[in-house]
């Protein structure tokens, strides 16, 4: 714990059989409470490996959910282990679990409600081995979203995330796609709410076993991105009401 507060890392995973192990051992034990995986359906021995690594708390789709329907089981699971933090890492070991002390501390010392850990903030990215094309599309549709949306948030689309359980109860996150815009759709209620957001520099790894959604998927995505931005911006403006929003 940090100052008494109960701190549960949340890992949605699909296929992440090749590095989860390695992304749970590097997982700070000296303050984190819990560690819940669901998994959506993999194709490999995911559940396995996190058997064996000693994870008690493992959650298994019997169909596939999606990436939001996942999140939306980890999110459940940590509030009902009466999480006081929650930490979304994603377990294909793209993200350093060693941010976890520093995002905790963030929010038990009530500097923030929530932390995203940016790969933006820096030169982490392209050094990391981001794609060009991603890299340059990430930084346009930030920047879009950010004029739609009156934020400055230096990216929108990091897999790295710290909540406040008080956050999460005061969302509707249930209501969300079970798609990858889930993330938006949650950072958009966030703020619909009025809570503020704070941002870590975290290094990144790009390789064969890390998650990546193909090209067409990325354009899905980008458009729902847009469009969940221009939601949020009519619902703010008593244009139109959105339920996600309510």
């Amino acid at each position: 714990m940090i100052l008494n507060k109960k701190i549960v890392v949340v890992l949605p995973a699909y296929n992440a059989a090749a590095t989860l192990e390695q992304t749970y051992n590097e997982i700070p034990f000296d303050i984190v409470d819990e560690v819940v995986l669901v998994d959506d359906c993999s194709k490999d021995n995911t559940v396995e490996v996190a058997q064996k690594v000693g994870i008690k708390h493992i959650i298994s789709h019997e169909q596939n959910k999606g990436y939001g329907g996942n999140q939306k089981s980890c999110y459940r699971k940590a509030l009902e282990l009466g999480a006081d933090i929650v930490i979304m890492l994603h377990p294909d070991y793209q993200y350093t679990p060693k941010l976890i002390p520093v995002m905790s501390h963030m929010i038990a010392s009530d500097l923030y409600p929530v932390v995203l850990a940016s790969r933006i903030l820096g030169k982490g990215a392209l050094r990391g081995g981001m794609p060009l094309y991603k890299y340059i599309a990430n930084r346009v549709l930030t920047f879009t979203q950010n004029l739609i949306i009156n934020q400055k948030l230096s990216e929108y689309h990091t897999g790295y995330r710290a909540f406040s359980a008080e956050v999460l109860r005061n969302i509707d996150f249930e209501a969300n796609s079970d798609d990858f815009v889930f993330d938006n759709q949650m950072l958009c209620q966030i703020f619909n709410k009025g809570f503020e957001m704070g941002e870590v520099t975290c290094p990144t790894k790009y390789f064969e076993e890390a998650s990546s959604i193909n090209f067409k998927r990325s354009v899905i995505y980008g458009l729902g991105c847009l469009r969940t931005s221009v939601q949020y911006f009519l619902h703010r403006a008593n244009i139109i009401k959105y339920r996600i929003f309510k």
